[in-house]
C-alpha cells in the first residue's frame, strides 16, 4: 500500500483497519504487509500514519513494514490486498487497483466523501468527494499477484537503506532493517471465470538493482502502447493526472493513425494540492499533453471532470482505459511517466472471452468483437458519471453516440451553472474540463520542477536515450 491509516473503517463500527488485521494476527492469520516509508506529515505525506499502523499490527503477531527500497524521489505506489487459503486455494482472492487502505477513500457512487477525510485544495470541501476503481480477482492470476508481493518482501535490499537518520527512528520502534521469512508459496488457484488476466508492473532501474528486475521493468508502459496501437474507434481513460510528453504522443499517434478513433479522459478538476507553488508543477504537464492530444485529435478528444449533486467536485483517482470494449486496464499507474518507468506499480489487462452481442458488435472493426467485461466496465462507470438508472444506456453502447451524450449532458450541466441554477438540476456528474493555463511568471520555473520532481524518468539511460520503454 501507499498509505495505510489505522483507524480508517472498512465497512461502519468496528472494523477499523488496524483492528482488523490486529484481530486477525491475533487469531493466527499470518499478516504481512509493505507500505512505503513515505516522508513526514509536514511535508504533506504519511510517514506517521503508515508507522502507526505497523506498530498496531505488529503488537498483534503481524508483521507490517515500512519499505524505502524505491528510487528517488519515488515512491511505493502498488495497491494490493491478497487473501490466502492453505489447502484451499481455489478460495483465494486478491484487491489491486486504484483504492489505498486509508482516509478520504470510503466513497460510493453519490460521491459525498468519506466521513474520515484527508486535507485536499479548499475547493474539494471539507470531505472530498472521491472517485476511484478497484478490481477484486479470482484464479490463477491471484498467483501471479502472490508473486509480485513475495518478489517485494525477498528482496534483500535493507528496507531503510536510504536514509540513516530515519533508519534509527523506525528501529526505535521495532521495525526490522529485513523482512522474516514467508511461509511456503502455494499452488495457484483453479481457473475461475471466462477472463484473461494479465499482470503487469512498473519497476524503476536502480542502485542497488532490484534481483527480480535488475533494470527495472516497464510492462505496464507495453502493454498500453500495444494496445493504443489497435485503438480503432475509442480510447477511453480516467486518470488521477494524464500528464507527460511520453504518453501524450502515444495517443496523439493513435489518433491520427486512425481518423474514426475517438479519445474521452475523466480527471480531476484541480490537483489535490493547488497553491502557487504546488499547483502550476503539477498542472504544466496535463497543460502540455492536452495540447498535443487536440493538436492531433481536434473534436475527437473531449477530457471532462465530475462534480457531485452539490455541486462539489470529485477527485477522480481511478485508473482506468477501456479500448474499443475489447481491452481494459485497471490498476495503480497513472498516464505518466513517473508511473509507467519510477515508481513501484501494479496492474492488471482482463480480455473477456465472452462476445457481446449487441451492436456495435465489433466497433474496431478488426474481428476482436465487443467483450462484454470491457464494455460492462465502460458502460457501467458512463451510467455513473452521465446520471443514468441501470440499463439507461442504448445510446451510449455506440462510441460515436455515447461520446455526444457525454458532450449533451455537460453542456446541460454547466448550461444550468451559467444559468444562476435555476429550476432543477440536469442529470449526471460530468463537465467539461477547463482548469485554464499556467500563467507565464509561473511556466519557467514550474516546467523544470515537474520533469525532475514531479514526472521523473526511472528508464535505463539507453531506453531512455531511445525514447523507449
Amino acid at each position: 500500500d501507499w498509505r495505510g491509516d489505522t483507524d480508517e473503517l472498512l465497512d461502519g463500527e468496528g472494523t477499523e483497519l488496524g483492528k482488523v488485521l490486529a484481530d486477525l494476527a491475533a487469531r493466527g492469520v499470518e499478516v504481512r504487509g509493505l507500505l512505503w516509508r513515505s516522508h513526514p506529515e509536514l511535508a504533506h505525506f504519511q510517514e506517521e500514519e503508515n508507522l502507526h499502523l505497523g506498530e498496531v499490527v505488529n503488537q498483534a503477531g503481524g508483521e507490517i513494514l515500512l519499505d524505502e527500497r524505491v528510487r528517488g524521489p519515488g515512491s511505493q505506489h502498488q495497491k494490493l490486498v491478497l487473501i490466502r487459503h492453505p489447502d484451499r486455494e481455489d478460495d483465494d482472492v486478491a484487491f489491486m487497483g486504484g483504492i489505498d487502505l486509508c482516509h478520504g477513500r470510503r466513497d460510493d457512487e453519490r460521491h459525498l466523501g468519506d466521513p474520515q477525510a484527508v486535507a485536499m485544495d479548499e475547493r474539494y470541501g471539507d470531505r472530498p468527494p472521491w472517485h476511484d476503481v478497484q478490481l477484486e480477482i479470482r484464479g490463477p492470476a491471484v498467483g501471479d499477484l502472490s508473486v509480485t508481493f513475495r518478489e517485494r518482501w525477498e528482496d534483500p535490499t535493507p528496507l531503510d537503506h536510504r536514509n540513516p537518520w530515519r533508519a534509527r527512528l523506525t528501529r526505535r520502534v521495532g521495525q526490522p532493517r529485513h523482512p522474516s521469512p514467508l511461509p511456503p508459496m502455494l499452488r495457484d488457484p483453479a481457473p475461475a471465470g471466462p477472463h484473461a488476466v494479465q499482470v503487469l508492473r512498473t519497476y524503476p532501474a536502480k542502485r542497488p538493482p532490484l534481483p527480480f528486475a535488475p533494470s527495472g521493468e516497464r510492462s505496464i508502459a507495453r502493454a498500453y502502447l500495444k494496445a493504443l496501437w489497435r485503438a480503432r474507434r475509442l480510447i477511453y481513460l480516467e486518470d488521477q493526472y494524464l500528464w507527460s510528453e511520453d504518453i501524450a504522443q502515444a495517443l496523439a499517434d493513435a489518433l491520427r493513425r486512425s481518423p474514426e478513433l475517438r479519445l474521452l479522459a475523466v480527471v480531476p478538476r484541480y490537483p489535490d494540492q493547488d497553491g502557487r507553488l504546488t499547483g502550476p508543477p503539477n498542472r504544466i504537464g496535463q497543460q502540455a499533453a492536452l495540447d498535443t492530444v487536440r493538436e492531433a485529435g481536434g473534436d475527437r478528444v473531449a477530457v471532462f471532470d465530475l462534480e457531485n449533486e452539490h455541486g462539489t467536485p470529485i477527485y477522480v483517482h481511478a485508473k482506468v482505459c477501456v479500448i474499443d470494449d475489447v481491452w481494459a486496464a485497471v490498476g495503480s499507474d497513472n498516464l505518466n511517466r513517473r508511473s509507467w518507468t519510477h515508481d513501484s506499480e501494479l496492474s492488471a489487462a482482463v480480455l473477456d472471452e465472452t462476445r457481446d452481442s449487441r451492436a456495435p458488435a465489433d466497433p474496431a472493426g478488426l474481428g476482436d468483437g465487443a467483450r462484454v467485461f470491457a464494455r460492462e466496465l465502460r458502460l457501467r462507470l458512463w451510467r455513473e458519471h452521465l446520471g443514468r438508472g441501470p440499463g439507461d444506456d442504448g445510446d451510449l453502447l455506440d462510441p460515436v453516440e455515447g461520446f455526444d451524450a457525454w458532450r449533451r449532458t455537460a453542456a446541460a450541466l454547466s448550461d444550468w451553472h451559467e444559468g444562476g441554477r435555476r429550476g432543477p438540476r440536469p442529470p449526471g456528474h460530468a463537465r467539461e474540463h477547463d482548469p485554464g493555463r499556467v500563467r507565464p511568471w509561473a511556466a519557467w520555473w514550474a516546467g523544470p520542477v515537474y520533469k525532475l520532481l514531479v514526472d521523473p524518468d526511472g528508464r535505463p539511460r539507453r531506453l531512455r536515450r531511445a525514447g523507449r520503454f
